[in-house]
């Protein structure tokens, strides 16, 4: 779906005047934030730790800032291109892997054969995609490899680990990652440049501090 829709999207650039690709990236900026706070209210409300996420986004973003994965990722991409789409394509692998149907359709599609969350997921992705394939261009279908990786991971994990996957953990992931999308679309509206993600590994705290307090 990625692909399909950065080779509609990319169709389409060359026919925009470069005022229309700013209106896209600024709609792309606002349904950025509007997607983050949703991806955040429902699940900050059921959390137990509605403090978490706080810590895991600070430890997060100091070990992603001494770890310079910003800076690695937008070096790799303007290797290939001269343009913005380093800024894109991180914008584009947060809004594909960290939306709650992102997270959830990999798990369900392993303990319960369900792909419903998985389809319902491609059909919005394609959508996205066409939008940032006519901002930024062809290269935006890179964001399929990452959401492969991605999903792939969730999808093994959830079969290996499927006692640990536990409603809170996954609650507390989509908190993360609905700040990390809020943050994406502050950058693509250049209200705010943050380095977003310098803040993946905020991640890798809700599973490690749900773990400790499982033996407690």
């Amino acid at each position: 779906m990625i692909v399909v829709g950065s080779v509609i999207g990319n169709l389409f650039k060359s026919k925009f005047a470069p005022k229309f690709q700013t209106v896209l990236m600024e709609a792309l900026g606002l349904a950025a934030v509007i997607i983050g706070i949703h991806t955040v209210i429902e699940p900050l409300d059921k959390s137990t730790l509605p403090v978490l996420f706080i810590i895991s986004l600070a430890i997060g973003g100091i070990l992603g800032t001494m770890w310079n994965i910003q800076g690695h990722f937008d070096r790799i991409v303007q290797r290939f291109t001269n343009s913005e789409l380093s800024a894109g394509l991180a914008t584009a692998v947060l809004l594909f892997c960290f939306g709650s149907l992102s997270i959830l359709g990999p798990i369900n599609a392993a303990l319960d054969h369900d792909y419903s969350f998985l389809l319902t997921n491609g059909v919005l992705d394609l959508i996205t995609s066409i939008v940032l394939g006519a901002a930024y261009g062809l290269g935006i279908a890179w964001g399929a490899v990452v959401l492969l990786g991605w999903q792939g991971s969730l999808y093994v994990l959830a079969l290996v680990f499927r006692s640990a996957l536990s409603p809170a953990l996954l609650n507390e992931l989509m908190i993360v990652g609905g700040v990390l999308i809020f943050a994406s679309g502050l950058s693509v509206l250049e209200i705010k440049k943050i380095n977003t993600l310098n803040f993946l590994p905020a991640l890798l705290v809700p599973p490690l501090v749900l773990g400790i307090l499982h033996f407690f």
